[in-house]
């Protein structure tokens, strides 16, 4: 694992750029200022059927400097890396809180920012735990690995095209406030993903298959065989193509789900981890985003499922999407409970929002996916944690006598409190009396939030949990996308209400 950041990164003046705006900041009178230079490198390569059909790298450098200001937020940004562009910065920051501050006291709206306290933590480095830096290995190699892996599939029985994708992030960040915390971090992250599709000439009926593999907060091992079984996976997805393209179209009605955490993780990201984001919470997402029906009211009373769930919310975990040392606010990363027993016993926060809700602290959750945005209340590594004594993914299924295994993320759709909600999958098995038998085609299950996590039986083991999650996980106005994984066990849940989704559209 690298132990250093890039020396092209310590190569910029961020040090000499905080101290301009810090001071600028501090004598323009700011309550607190907080400065962040970020370097953000985004590649993604995408091949059809074998060939490159397109690639971009690009690479986005700036600063922001935000303040709070006679009780207001003020914030701006720049590209100018000199100390006289950083102190610039730090006075239109300071003119914008001071124009925010007028403007709601005229509309009777203000209401002065606190932010909850942290302490100092001096200086500090990380980097998240990767071994090849994914940018250090030769376009041909990146390229010839991806055409390589289609055109074994391509080879596969009844595949008629491949679509190969790759997407690979480093992300830079030096921070500094008022405080004395000053933080410099390093984020790997890649996502792979292969894609097999099949066409009956004869009828016109085609369907796709995705590998299940999660992006990671790891580097080119993850591609290369470190933390994921390429080989094993592509051998097998022609043959289970096939088997879809002939399989049954499902009976609606109630199954029992045995869901697998390739695609249990997306239920988690929608109905868990965006529900318990404290400023969903307490109504500041409603213009967009959508609010929460677990109100804060509701915090350790609400019965969120089964006495079998227990969810976290994590900044810390090895190789997930949202791990980091300390957040854009400069609160250290930690873990903590959302739900406990099936109780709702926590939240989300950043420094705003637990200042609201008289907190004490941080969970942690600031983020600003570029230079040019303020940072926002954004989601932590949500996870439902395992049974450590709890049973094998076969030992669930045989459990059940008429049910159906759920593999794979599929599409998704969920109202605004994150209460309603309704899946898809990449593959669906019939499950009777305990054995599997057979895959099914058309399958979406479907629920509200609290009932669905009531129907959770069980969870598996430690050894069933996987971490997954997704590059794009969009919010706030103007929008920001985030990385964040959520790891899980497989579980079994009763009584789950499946459509068929040909029929609900008209295609059967």
């Amino acid at each position: 694992m690298p132990s250093t950041i890039d020396d092209s990164f310590l190569a910029l003046p961020c040090r000499p750029l905080a101290d301009a705006a810090l001071a600028r900041a501090r004598s323009l009178g700011a309550d607190h200022a907080d400065f962040r230079l970020e370097r953000v490198r985004s590649a993604n390569w995408l091949l059809r059927d074998a060939r490159l059909a397109g690639s971009q790298d690009r690479t986005d450098t700036g600063y922001a400097v935000r303040v709070v200001h006679g009780g207001a937020w003020g914030f701006a940004s720049g590209v100018d890396l000199t100390p006289d562009g950083a102190a610039r910065a730090a006075s239109r920051a300071v003119e914008m809180a001071r124009l925010s501050a007028r403007a709601g006291a005229a509309a009777g709206t203000a209401a002065p920012v606190e932010l909850a306290p942290e302490p100092s933590h001096g200086e500090r480095t990380w980097v998240s735990a990767y071994e090849v830096n994914p940018f250090d290995v030769p376009e041909a190699d990146r390229v010839g690995l991806l055409a390589d892996r289609s055109a074994r599939l391509l080879g596969g029985r009844g595949v008629t095209h491949v679509t190969a994708r790759l997407w690979a992030v480093q992300e830079n960040k030096f921070y500094a406030d008022t405080a004395g915390t000053v933080t410099t971090q390093q984020r790997v992250r890649v996502l792979p993903e292969l894609t097999a599709t099949s066409v009956d000439a004869a009828t016109g009926r085609f369907d796709s298959m995705n590998t299940l593999a999660p992006p990671a907060g790891r580097g080119w091992e993850y591609l290369t065989g470190t933390g994921w079984d390429w080989d094993g996976e592509l051998g097998r997805l022609p043959e289970l193509l096939a088997e879809k393209m002939a399989a049954p179209s499902v009976e609606p009605g109630a199954y029992d789900l045995v869901i697998d955490p390739s695609n249990l993780f997306l239920t988690i990201h929608e109905s868990v981890g965006h529900a318990t984001e404290l400023d969903r919470a307490l109504g500041y997402e409603a213009a967009f985003a959508g609010t929460s029906f677990a109100t804060v009211d509701r915090l350790g009373t609400l019965r969120y499922g089964s006495p079998a769930m227990n969810v976290t919310g994590d900044r810390t975990a090895e190789h997930g999407l949202a791990t980091i040392g300390w957040d854009d606010e400069g609160v250290a990363a930690q873990s903590w409970d959302l739900v406990r027993d099936g109780v709702l016993v926590g939240y989300q926060t950043d420094r705003r929002t637990a200042a609201l809700q008289g907190l004490g602290r941080s969970t942690g959750c600031a983020f600003a996916d570029a230079p040019s945005h303020a940072p926002i209340q954004r989601m932590a590594n949500v996870s439902l944690r395992p049974d450590p004594e709890g049973p094998a993914t076969a030992d669930l299924i045989g459990r059940v006598e008429r049910g159906i295994w759920v593999e794979g993320r599929g599409s998704w759709s969920i109202d605004m409190q994150r209460y309603n909600f309704q899946f898809t999958a990449q593959r669906f098995w019939r499950i009777e009396n305990g054995r599997l038998a057979g895959q099914l085609r058309d399958v979406a299950y479907q629920g509200s939030t609290p009932e669905f996590w009531g129907a959770m039986e069980a969870v598996g083991g430690p050894d069933t949990y996987v971490l997954g999650g997704t590059f794009m996980c969009g919010k706030g106005q103007p929008g920001q996308v985030a990385a964040v994984s959520h790891g899980c066990p497989s579980a079994l849940f009763r009584g789950i209400t499946v459509l068929n989704t040909a029929r609900e559209s008209g295609r059967s």
